[in-house]
Order: C-alpha cells, then structure tokens, then sequence
C-alpha cells in the first residue's frame, strides 16, 4: 500500500469516515478467522506493538518490558532514527530484536501480534484505534484518544463493533492514591463537592518564528501527516510542537491537561459532558508561529458544580521575556493537578502528594493508597484485561477517556469560536463566585508577567445536548 495520504478535494471527515469503513479491509481479508479473533491465553505472552516510539511511546516500551507476560514483537515509528533507538532499549534490556515498521499499516497486517500501544501525534489516535480494531487487535491508546468529538464517537463505535479491550492512556487513573482522595471526595466527609478544578500550570517557551518547516530526513513526512493536509507548520521541534498547531495537535488542554480533566469529571461522577461550557485566553506574551493558546481558563457548567479548568504556559513572574525563568504559579499547593473544593474544606492532588484540608488550610489527611485494591500500573491493568476480556476490569476504558477528551475540545471549540473583549467584558461572562475567582487570578497571572490584556478572546458560550457526545 502506499502512503496514507489524504486525496486532493477529501475533508478529513471523509477520510476517516472511508477509514472506518474499508481502510483496512485489504489487511483482514489476509488473516485468518483464528488470528482475527485471537486471544491470548492465561500462560501465553500477550505479543504488542508499539507504534509512536519517541517521548511517551519510548517510556512506555521501558514500562512494558519491565512487565511479565508480554512480549515486544514489534516497534513502528515513521522516523527510522527513533526506530532504530527505540530499538536498542529493547535488546539493551537483553530481550530479542522487535520487528521494525515504518507504515502503521503493515504492523497490523501482522498475523503475529496481539495488541497495539499506539503513541502517535494527536490526529492520529483515533484513526489508529479504528484501524487496530478491525484488525482484530486490541489497543492502549495515548490521550486525548480522538482529535475531535466525532473522531472519538467513530473509535468507541470501533471498540463495540469490533469487541475489542481499548485502553485510554489517563495513567492518574491507577495511581492508588489518586483513587483513594477522589473516593473520600465523593463521600461527602467535606461536605457537597462545589467546584471540581483542573490545573496545568506549565512553562511553555516560544516556538519561535522560523519561516520554514524542516522534516528531518529520516521521516517518512506522508506517513506522518497521515489524515491531515501536508500543509507546513513551521517549528524549530518536528517531533513535539506540533501539539501547538490545530490541525495536529489540541494545546495544552488536550496534552497534559487531559489527565486533569478528565480527573476533574472523575470526581464529580458524571458520565458525560456538561451542558454548556465558556472559555477564555489567548497565545499571550509573545508572537510565534503556534496556534493554541497558553493561557486558558475554561468553565463546564453541570448545575449541581462547575468544574473549572486552568492553563498557565507563563512564568509567574519575571516576563515573556524570561520564560521558562521564574516559579510556576500554584493554586493550594497544585501546579499540575487537581483541586476539589466542597463545602467543608478541598482535596488537591498531584503527583507528589494527593491529600485533605480543611477551609483554613489544614491538612486533614493524606492519601497513599495504601490496601486499595487496585492495579497500580495502567500497562499491567491494560494486559489483564486483554486476557479476561472484561471492560470492567480497565481503569481507564475508551469510553470514559473519550469523554473526558471530549471536554477538552470542547472547550477549544468555545476559545476558537470567540472574540477579544475586554476586561470589564469578561467580567460580566464570568458572573458565578468560582468562576470569577478565577478570573480575578488569571488577571494577577497577566499582571505579575508583565503581560496585557491585549489579545484576550472570550470564548462562544455553548450549550450541549450531553446525551450526544
């Protein structure tokens, strides 16, 4: 087959909805009705694929070899360079040479693999799952799981149609601590939970302005645009700005941000989105070529509580000029992480600590999972699932990751919908006591970072039918 590129004159849409339907069939139609449906045994070696082999897919080939009853048969990544590196972790670690892949494609014609890890640039997440799961493979697939709302409905329809075990990559689900403060949340020993926060307070340096997009020459540049246009988007970082432009990536709230948010619905145990949703920010404090904003603030309205989400690419203090100099902001002790305020006192989580307060700040308790019954390693609970066939047993299921995904595109839809106003504006858009605390913050960020008001958009307010998404 040749590259996966999308024909002059197709959307993206049709594309994927084409995908969908026959992408693959070439490839399934050369498998065996036993391969199709295969399913590892209790003694047997769960046989993986890793495709995306830099940053997080190259951490995660360390984790899984680190795990019994798995075997690493294949490695697939579009640049050979980071191929053949990722290659060298595995026989470092005295394990046999995996096959190497260039085209996502071939490794799932492989009659010879069970699962697929799939850590690609963000529009292709869905895709991948949806092609994996007609090839009768089951998958973890990194966060956000879809590109779009429509994208993650077609991967979970995938999931169904297809019976596979598709695991979301929101790792903060297993961690036993964050299990155990999110439950003594719920139960109400502080009260009503009012407001459930997201935070991802995290410095984000200029990309730069260089003119041209320069592919390395060990990357294949068709098979990694994939679905998108082959349009440039010149950055001086191929392989990791591309989360900063639209077409391929979701900013920060869809990177790390969709941990926290997807925690943030967690503790409120809704299982959709909210009825309406407004954002606010903007690419503030200097002029570069990305798209995304770093500076967001963004709240989903459920009636009984908001949940509100936070990004801060900027320095607390010391200017754009500074970046990334200077401390990072915290809110009650969390840069990265969550907060969830109830009536009595708040639960903040990171990855340091997870622990209790109450109103005047004391700690009430801290949180270290200790006798939760739970798999701590999101990789482990994934196999284990692979081999009981039960989505019940997954921390992390597509569906649930999906939604939380779906809150994060939901509130860059708000933001790219909007317009600049001005301060008093926002104000007024922001009426709700938590919400205009937060706001009134935001601005202290702006103020401490020597940074303007000018180019602040007020995000579309949207109303959502929940039961749609």
């Amino acid at each position: 087959m040749g590259p996966a590129k999308r024909p002059k004159g197709v959307t993206r849409r049709g594309f994927l909805q084409s995908a969908a339907g026959v992408g693959v069939r070439v490839a399934l139609s050369q498998l065996s009705a036993k391969s199709y449906g295969q399913i590892a045994g209790a003694n047997e070696d769960i046989r993986l694929a890793v495709v995306g082999c830099n940053d997080c897919g190259r951490a995660h080939i360390s984790k899984f070899l680190a795990l019994k009853g798995v075997r690493l048969t294949a490695l697939c990544d579009v640049d050979s360079a980071v191929l053949q590196r990722a290659s060298g972790i595995v026989t470092a670690a005295g394990k046999p040479a995996p096959t190497g892949y260039v085209d996502v494609r071939k490794v799932l014609e492989n009659k010879e693999i069970d699962a697929m890890y799939g850590a690609p640039p963000n529009h292709w997440h869905a895709l991948m799952t949806i092609w994996a799961c007609q090839a009768g493979k089951d998958v973890y697939i990194e966060k956000p799981i879809c590109h779009s709302v429509w994208e993650g409905q077609q991967a979970v329809a995938a999931s169904r149609k297809y019976d596979r075990i598709v695991q979301a990559g929101t790792q903060w689900r297993s961690m036993p601590e964050v299990f155990e403060a999110i439950e003594y949340a719920k139960s109400g020993k502080l009260g009503k939970i009012l407001v459930s926060r997201g935070l991802c307070y995290k410095p984000r340096p200029s990309i730069g302005n260089v003119t041209e997009l320069k592919v390395p020459t060990t990357v294949d540049f068709d098979l990694w645009c994939g679905p998108v246009s082959k349009e440039q988007h010149p950055r001086a970082q191929f392989h990791y700005d591309w989360h900063w432009f639209w077409e391929t990536g979701n900013g920060d709230i869809g990177n790390q941000g969709a941990h926290q948010m997807d925690l943030a619905r967690w503790a409120l145990g809704e299982p959709r989105v909210a009825p309406s949703v407004i954002s606010m920010g903007g690419r503030l404090g200097y002029r570069d070529n990305g798209e995304t904003p770093n500076t967001l603030m963004t709240v989903h309205d459920y009636g009984h509580a908001l949940l509100i989400f936070e990004v801060r690419g900027l320095p607390a203090r010391g200017g754009a000029a500074a970046l990334p100099a200077g401390p990072m902001d915290k809110y009650r002790g969390a840069a990265i992480g969550n907060v969830i305020e109830c009536e009595n006192g708040y639960v903040s989580i990171t990855e340091a600590q997870s622990a209790a307060f109450d109103n005047s700040g004391k700690k009430l308790q801290t949180f270290t999972g200790a006798g939760v019954a739970r798999d701590s390693s999101h990789q482990e609970n994934f196999l284990k699932a692979v081999r009981s066939r039960k989505r019940a047993d997954q921390q992390g299921e597509l569906a649930e990751g999906a939604v939380s995904s779906y809150l994060c595109h939901l509130s860059n839809i708000s933001y790219r919908a909007g317009k600049a106003v001005s301060a008093e504006e926002a104000k007024a858009a922001f009426a709700a006591p938590a919400a205009a605390e937060t706001l009134n913050r935001l601005r202290t960020h702006l103020d401490a970072n020597c940074v303007s008001w000018e180019g602040v958009a007020l995000g579309m307010p949207l109303k959502i039918e929940p039961e749609t998404c």
